[in-house]
């Protein structure tokens, strides 16, 4: 018969971070900010690792989404659709254009700047990238059920809205957002 203390002793074990046998604090077990941290380390490694299969980044993913929701744009209004820093985002760009899933050509209206396109065949990699980021969503969320992913998209997507409006107005010189 199980009960409450072998439940514990299992989770126990299986927070051995130290390597000597001993099982981690509880008190570092249930801090949620520790617990995301380490979620989102193996997400990332689980994403990075999967789309290395298809020659393909986490940062090409994102432009090639942020081009197929929104269309065509700026080099600059891509950085701040995907989170990219702009001199990271030329990187990715070329990286993207080489492999034909982008193209790049001067803005109509502004010949200073680059407008950047998906091809089709970029959206057919979109496609391909999709499955295996579906894939790996289903993996690092495998021990929950379709309700509590949808609950646990909704809280962090509530923190990092939070946290993205209470940095702007840091960065605005305006007072914390509470």
């Amino acid at each position: 018969m199980s009960t409450a203390d072998d439940t514990t002793d299992a989770m126990d074990d299986s927070w051995d971070d130290s390597g000597d046998g001993r099982p981690t604090a509880a008190r570092l077990r249930s801090m949620p900010s520790r617990l995301l941290s380490h979620t989102a380390m193996y997400a990332d490694r689980l994403v990075n690792e999967g789309l290395a299969v298809a020659d393909a980044r986490k940062w090409h993913y994102a432009v090639l989404v942020a081009l197929r929701e929104s269309g065509p744009a700026s080099q600059s209004t891509l950085s701040r659709r995907t989170g990219i820093y702009r001199s990271d985002l030329v990187a990715v760009i070329n990286e993207l254009a080489d492999r034909g899933h982008v193209e790049r050509a001067p803005d109509p209206d502004d010949r200073r700047r680059n407008v950047i396109t998906i091809t089709e065949q970029g959206r057919h990699h979109l496609r391909r990238l999709d499955h295996l980021v579906a894939d790996i969503q289903d993996a690092v969320l495998a021990p929950l059920t379709q309700p509590e992913r949808d609950q646990l998209t909704g809280f962090l997507t509530r923190l990092v809205d939070h946290h993205s409006l209470k940095d702007k107005g840091d960065a605005a010189g305006a007072p914390p957002l509470a």
